[in-house]
């Protein structure tokens, strides 16, 4: 089978992964191939995730690499035995590969950390919030209802029952924005405080005198591996969106996170009674915002 030109990011992602480890075992490409019985070439594919490597060589790669048992090790092989194929693919004719990468990364995920100081993030979008942002840069009607489709499903990782812990902080900017009109923003603000009764979803927001460090920190989201060292982070830019992969970036936009979280208000709590905030928290601020609209 000759190398693919355009690899999904799991199977850039495993690659990478191998080539780290074999670098860590002090191991050049030429040893790599003696172990599969293969030429410098074929290593050199699969590192760059051009071509897949069946689990039975990838076992026989971690063992040689000396990567231990663990959730790491189980991480990898599942990353090898995934196919890349899911509910997205019926979205491929409207949507870009490194979308369709993102919603199978979420398929993967056992966390979800994400911050944005523009917009509500697409995980907790209504549909009027969605289609309203999305029409700003899709024209097409048609092509936008399947953009917001798009969007909608990958959703579904945080439905009842899902064991995806989801964090999300959002800028005090973003619940009074005008996206959709009055109506569409209440609906939207009503959104957050449902999604937040969920178990496993936590929503604060970052207030407008907690400063200027929530627009220096931009959009970014992390994923969270079955190990820390598969985390990832996604960059989304308007031009060209791009995953993190290398573990001290990872650990900045960790730590990040958790500034930004240590700076914004506590997390809405529904079940908390109106007379229980003494001081202002993010849902209190939502209802304000969203009574006078």
């Amino acid at each position: 089978m000759a190398p693919r030109s355009n690899p999904s990011e799991r199977q850039r992602r495993l690659g990478a992964e191998l080539r780290k480890l074999r670098n860590r075992a002090g191991l050049s490409g030429d040893q790599a191939a003696v172990i599969l019985d293969a030429d410098r070439a074929r290593i050199s594919n699969i590192e760059a995730g051009r071509i897949d490597v069946s689990r039975n060589r990838l076992y026989k790669l971690l063992r040689e690499y000396g990567c231990p048992d663990g959730p790491y090790f189980d991480g990898l092989m599942e990353m090898a035995q995934g196919r890349g194929t899911g509910w997205w693919d019926e979205f491929r004719d409207v949507v870009a590969p490194i979308a369709c990468d993102l919603a199978e990364l979420e398929e993967r995920s056992t966390a979800l950390r994400t911050h944005d100081p523009l917009f509500v993030p697409g995980m907790l979008q209504t549909r009027e919030y969605a289609h309203a942002v999305i029409s700003e840069s899709e024209p097409d009607p048609q092509r936008a209802d399947r953009f917001v489709d798009f969007r909608l499903h990958r959703q579904r990782v945080l439905s009842v029952g899902s064991q995806v812990a989801y964090r999300a902080i959002i800028h005090e900017a973003a619940l009074h924005a005008q996206i959709g009109g009055p109506q569409a923003m209440r609906k939207q603000l009503l959104r957050l405080i449902e999604v937040a009764r969920l178990p496993n979803v936590t929503v604060q927001v970052f207030p407008f005198e907690a400063g200027a460090y929530s627009a220096y920190s931009r959009s970014f989201a992390i994923f969270g591996g079955v190990d820390t060292e598969l985390d990832t982070v996604y960059l989304e830019h308007p031009i060209e969106s791009v995953f993190l992969r290398d573990g001290e970036l990872v650990d900045e936009y960790a730590k990040m996170f958790e500034r930004l979280s240590s700076l914004a208000l506590a997390p809405i709590d529904p079940e908390s009674a109106p007379e229980s905030h003494e001081t202002r928290d993010s849902l209190s601020l939502i209802q304000h915002v969203m009574y006078s609209l």
